[in-house]
């Protein structure tokens, strides 16, 4: 996002923490309003375009935002997405992703006043594995032809009873309106925004066998103090590395496996 849209971004989820601080709010209500709100933005672009167009008065948009949405969501939705439009955008796609991300903010919020917060992360990182060791799941959840209720009843059957239920409405929501993203990517995003509900960084670690409780807490506590931020670790286990770990943090890959030093062995000795 540019620069006006950022800031848009930021007084908005400024609003939703407010908002959220109250337990009066049901925050999963509020998420699943929002996806709504999302899902009708996404499809009606003449709607967007008029809710972003600089030539129109931000009062003026709220007050639209506000007829549109009136008796069809919580005042309090409404009152958020009415703050959201008042504000600048660069580009109409930017308030969509935005009004997207503040709903799976406000699932995530959910989540972690009930303690569920560390499995919801887990979750999604196990369901992502999942997805991508499997073709045919992968085929099914992105096939176009499907429809949304198929989908749907699939995520149910592989996820009801097994997760929490914060994370099947996150994973239902990002499989039925995918809006162009790639599963992994959305998956990635979910994760990302789960760890910064804590403030915390994801690192994403491989080994060859399962890590002991004692090396987790000394991995992370390494990664924190090398990154000076709290770290999250998902772990997989890939017997193909041989031997030690590889982590990954955002696009920086800290490779000590077994594997990776052979191949660079192989590429010196090529070279």
């Amino acid at each position: 996002m540019n620069g006006a849209s950022r800031e848009a971004l930021a007084a908005a989820r400024e609003r939703l923490d407010a908002l959220t601080d109250s337990r009066s709010v049901d925050a999963a209500k509020l998420a699943e309003e929002l996806a709504a709100v999302t899902a009708l933005l996404h499809r009606e672009v003449s709607l967007r375009r008029v809710l972003t167009d600089p030539a129109q008065s931000g009062e003026a948009k709220a007050d639209l935002a506000r007829r549109l949405l009136s008796g069809q969501v919580s005042d309090a939705t409404a009152d958020l997405v009415s703050g959201m439009v008042r504000s600048r955008w660069s580009q109409p796609r930017d308030l969509v992703d935005s009004v997207e991300e503040l709903s799976s903010l406000a699932e995530l919020t959910a989540a972690q006043r009930s303690g569920a917060l560390d499995d919801v992360e887990d979750e999604l990182f196990r369901f992502g594995r999942i997805v991508e060791s499997s073709t045919e799941l992968r085929a099914a959840l992105t096939d176009r032809s499907a429809t949304a209720a198929a989908k749907t009843a699939l995520l149910r059957s592989l996820l009801g009873g097994r997760a929490n239920p914060a994370t099947e409405r996150l994973v239902v929501r990002l499989v039925t309106q995918p809006r162009g993203r790639s599963l992994e990517a959305g998956l990635e995003t979910l994760s990302r925004l789960a760890a910064a509900r804590r403030d915390r960084m994801v690192a994403v670690v491989t080994s060859a066998v399962a890590l002991t409780d004692g090396q987790k807490r000394r991995l992370g506590a390494a990664l924190a103090k090398l990154y000076g931020r709290p770290m999250h670790l998902n772990l997989d286990v890939d017997p193909e590395v041989l031997g030690g770990i590889s982590v990954r943090v955002g696009d920086e890959v800290i490779n000590g496996t077994v594997a990776a030093r052979l191949e660079e062995a192989e590429r010196r000795l090529a070279g």
